[in-house]
């Protein structure tokens, strides 16, 4: 295990005249494309952010990525200048199991039932450590600090590697009996569709993550290898990436009707590295959305890309350390 030069606990700071309120967040965001963290401000502000690809090499195993992690927060803290924490907050792929955290992202074949919070609490003793879904710590940032504020009922997304999301109903966060609550990734949106990770089929995940669209684009002639290029060759009027686009759009626009007919929502913010391709995936979306949500109060619902960009997840991660009573039920 990497070695971490530990910064003092937040306690500390009242021996000095300080707070435990006044003291920054280690957040971390894990997912199958990269690693991130962040020194978060008790106010939301990312003071100190760091990021590296993802290792998913074939012969990566569970320790080595742990390695990767822990030498990219060593590396973090050390540029913020070793700051007193008040806790350890992270967004992780999922599934894990919840709230201890033993970790399975689909996307990330190394960890297989990895202990990442007990790993990161022997790092950080003394130091609350708390784990959330990568997507739910999304929707958590988005709605303390971003698309959401000010609105009691929202769906956070994210699209990218796959397709998550968290659920915040009456101004807290749902967590569902395993944690879980909010998972829009495996709704249905196509019963004879392609076969998803999670054994089923025609999941929105399937269809809408960014792998799936390359593969699919892939099957109709297109000649490239990433969501990026993609992308970009339905911005040049590419068909088969505009169609990739749109058959993207529509999934999500009938994942989301059927969410807030049964959530009542009032905002949706979708983040990730597709959600980056604009109007090319949320005017296919926005007009799913129309022709499906049909109820007065679900006509009432805007759709909205995430506000705080590709910091939501680091953003949300810190809130369950700062404002554990509306984002974090589990102590």
């Amino acid at each position: 295990m990497t070695s971490i030069l530990v910064p003092r606990p937040a306690e500390a700071l009242l021996e000095t005249g300080g707070g435990a309120p006044d003291a920054p967040v280690l957040a971390i965001d894990i997912g199958g494309t990269k690693l991130a963290a962040a020194v978060v401000e008790p106010g939301g502000r990312v003071a100190v952010y760091d990021r590296v690809p993802t290792p998913n090499e074939p012969s990566m195993d569970g320790e080595a990525l742990w390695r990767t992690l822990a030498a990219m927060l060593e590396k973090l803290l050390a540029e913020a200048g070793e700051p007193a924490l008040a806790g350890v907050g992270v967004g992780c792929g999922g599934p894990m199991t919840w709230p201890d955290a033993h970790v399975s992202p689909l996307n990330i074949p190394a960890w297989r039932g990895f202990p990442l919070r007990e790993r990161l609490r022997e790092t950080y003793p003394g130091l609350p450590v708390r784990v959330h879904n990568d997507a739910i710590c999304l929707a958590i940032g988005e709605h303390w600090r971003g698309a959401g504020r000010g609105r009691g009922n929202m769906l956070g997304m994210v699209v990218s590697t796959g397709v998550g999301g968290g659920l915040i109903l009456d101004g807290r966060l749902i967590d569902g009996a395993s944690g879980n609550a909010g998972h829009i990734g495996h709704i249905v949106v196509d019963p004879d569709g392609p076969s998803c990770e999670c054994g089923g089929r025609g999941c929105l995940e399937a269809i809408a993550r960014g792998p799936g669209l390359v593969n699919w684009a892939c099957e109709q002639g297109w000649q490239g290898t990433t969501g990026v290029a993609l992308a970009d060759d339905a911005r040049r009027g590419h068909p088969v990436a505009q169609a990739a686009m749109r058959r993207a759009g529509r999934a999500l626009g009938l994942a989301i009707a059927s969410a807030t007919h049964l959530c009542d929502l009032e905002v949706v913010a979708i983040g990730g590295g597709i959600s980056q391709a604009g109007a090319l995936l949320f005017e296919p979306l926005e007009e799913t959305l129309r022709t499906y949500a049909r109820m007065d109060f679900a006509r009432r619902v805007s759709v909205v890309p995430a506000a705080l960009g590709q910091t939501s997840g680091l953003v949300g991660a810190a809130a369950l350390i700062f404002e554990p009573e509306k984002y974090w039920s589990a102590d």
